[in-house]
């Protein structure tokens, strides 16, 4: 059944057409998608970077930034390949500021930031999201003028409890 769907869907993805609760539970993030025939897994791949890519050239997505990278994410059982393939340029730089301090709030508590991410391969997506943004995501941050969040986002690097004891939380208008 999900097959027989997934073209208008997709299309009511993209479009911005999927309205209230469950859109982000998508049902593609429960199937085995990889295991259906090659060119429909392809065709699954191939949107869930197309959408992605067109979500971050776009100033105001249909849906906000951070629920299309958690259900391209969920979906795909994979952070890695959202954040590698993530496009430069003013607007996807402010998607990712906008993303990177929405998921350090729950971060730097040791919590995950997806709240529809109900396998298995959640605690393997919220360690890779960890060590991107505390790796190649903070000296992106940095780059753009965004101080305070690379520091925030390097504090990932450290275990809880040197996190929290990190002179970062005495004065971190000092980093701002």
């Amino acid at each position: 059944m999900l097959r027989r769907l997934l073209p208008q869907t997709a299309r009511a993805m993209a479009e911005g057409g999927l309205d209230g609760i469950g859109w982000g539970a998508h049902g593609l993030s429960r199937a085995d998608w990889r295991s259906w025939p090659t060119d429909q897994a392809a065709a699954i791949e191939a949107f869930l970077h197309a959408w992605w890519q067109d979500s971050l050239t776009t100033p105001e997505s249909p849906y906000g930034i951070q629920d299309v990278f958690e259900t391209c994410a969920t979906i795909a059982r994979s952070v890695t390949p959202f954040l590698d393939g993530w496009a430069q340029g003013p607007v996807a730089d402010a998607h990712f500021a906008h993303c990177a301090d929405h998921w350090l709030y729950y971060l730097v508590s040791d919590s995950s930031p997806f709240t529809w991410w109900y396998d298995d391969s959640e605690d393997a997506g919220v360690a890779g999201l960890r060590t991107w943004l505390a790796g190649p995501g903070a000296i992106r941050l940095r780059a753009h003028g965004r101080p305070d969040l690379a520091a925030r986002a390097e504090l990932l690097a450290l275990p809880y409890d040197e996190r929290w004891a990190h002179p970062y939380w005495t004065n971190p208008a000092a980093t701002n």
